[in-house]
């Protein structure tokens, strides 16, 4: 017989790890995933830093909701501070002046100030003064220890009495009475609720559910790390510089430096690989703005961010289809925003409102909606 269980969540990543948790307290529930351990794709594979200046509007709300979560986590969460100081500049040439003008009009208020030049050099010397023409800092910007935050949902779920099995991808799902019957790679299980956190497989799992697609758009983004030039001086203490418009990102790492051209490759859901294109205009891009030069690159690697057509994530119940809620279309920001969505998602299933600092920030459920979509 079928162990039975009220919430099956799908894809044991960030988010679904979030859900879980707070699922957790109130709900016997059951943690699905595919892959031999939790986070093997895209949260395994993050930069990182938490920025609320960072992101389309909605993100960098649910970002600024999750702030006092990753700053003082409940006992037991973690051994050590999750956030640690980092900053970031966003850096411009002359021809994205316009950007710097966008993005001061669209920070959230105190997120970001406008600083000379030559203060942006003094933070971080790799800059070429020449190509540098404006920037903004966002000084709150933190580190975040991803595999610490991930961990701590993951320790926080089981404490509470909840089941993770691994290796078991869902290969079909049926509605019978008010429960799912979930056919997996691991066995068959039953849960009154599906939550549909399989990140670039979430459309996969919704036409298992009878459901309909909310379009999701997997994009690749490659990293890499080198050992920055001995004429460079010490790096540990840079911020993390993002061009202003995303040609590409660097930052300290584990005493080298990491960066990425930011690039949105679409992309079917795998097992991301970096391509040696994107590796190349990624070192192309920092040398042209920067002193910096790649003399080898130690490691390369590559995720998958994951879009709708409006580029908000796709949260809690389905329109359409009972028992069946969403956490999907994160975009790469799920580990900043992951204590906002866990709780969005858990009141989703609970049937309540939206927490109440969330509708303080302006939110509504139409927000998260997969309904948007078809409209």
């Amino acid at each position: 017989m079928a162990q039975s269980f009220d919430v099956a969540v799908v894809g044991a990543g960030i988010v679904g790890a979030s859900a879980a948790m707070a699922l957790g307290a109130t709900h016997r529930v059951l943690l699905l995933e595919g892959e031999s351990q939790p986070g093997y794709h895209t949260t395994g594979r993050s930069a990182a830093v938490f920025e609320e200046a960072y992101g389309p509007a909605a993100i960098r709300k649910l970002a600024n909701a999750s702030r006092a979560f990753l700053a003082d986590p409940p006992p037991g969460f973690s051994e050590h501070p999750l956030l640690k100081p980092r900053g970031v500049v966003f850096a411009a040439a002359a021809a994205a002046s316009a950007s710097i003008d966008k993005a001061l009009i669209d920070a959230l208020p105190g997120t970001v100030v406008e600083i000379e030049r030559r203060e942006a050099v003094a933070l971080c010397p790799a800059l070429d003064a020449d190509w540098l023409d404006r920037a903004l800092y966002e000084k709150g910007a933190m580190d975040m220890d991803v595999a610490a935050i991930h961990r701590g949902y993951l320790r926080k779920f089981a404490a509470a009495g909840g089941t993770i099995v691994c290796n078991a991808a869902v290969s079909g799902l049926k509605r019978a009475g008010s429960s799912w019957r979930i056919a997996t790679e691991a066995g068959d299980f039953e849960a009154a609720h599906i939550v549909n956190s399989a990140g670039a497989w979430a459309d996969v799992i919704a036409a298992l559910a009878g459901a309909a697609s909310i379009g999701i758009e997997p994009r690749r983004r490659t990293a890499l790390v080198f050992a920055a030039p001995a004429d460079a001086g010490p790096t540990h203490a840079w911020p993390m510089v993002c061009e202003i418009d995303e040609a590409f990102y660097f930052k300290p790492d584990a005493g080298l430096l990491l960066a990425s051209p930011a690039d949105e490759t679409p992309s079917p859901p795998c097992d991301a690989q970096a391509e040696e294109i994107d590796v190349a205009t990624c070192i192309d891009r920092l040398e042209t703005a920067t002193r910096l030069r790649v003399a080898a690159v130690k490691r390369k690697w590559a995720g998958l961010r994951c879009f709708v057509a409006d580029r908000r994530p796709v949260l809690g119940p389905d329109p359409a289809i009972p028992g069946l809620h969403w956490a999907a279309a994160l975009g790469g920001y799920g580990i900043m925003t992951s204590p906002a969505t866990g709780r969005i998602v858990a009141a989703g299933v609970r049937g309540e409102d939206l927490p109440a600092d969330l509708i303080a920030a302006g939110f509504a459920w139409t927000d998260f909606s997969p309904a948007r979509l078809s409209r």
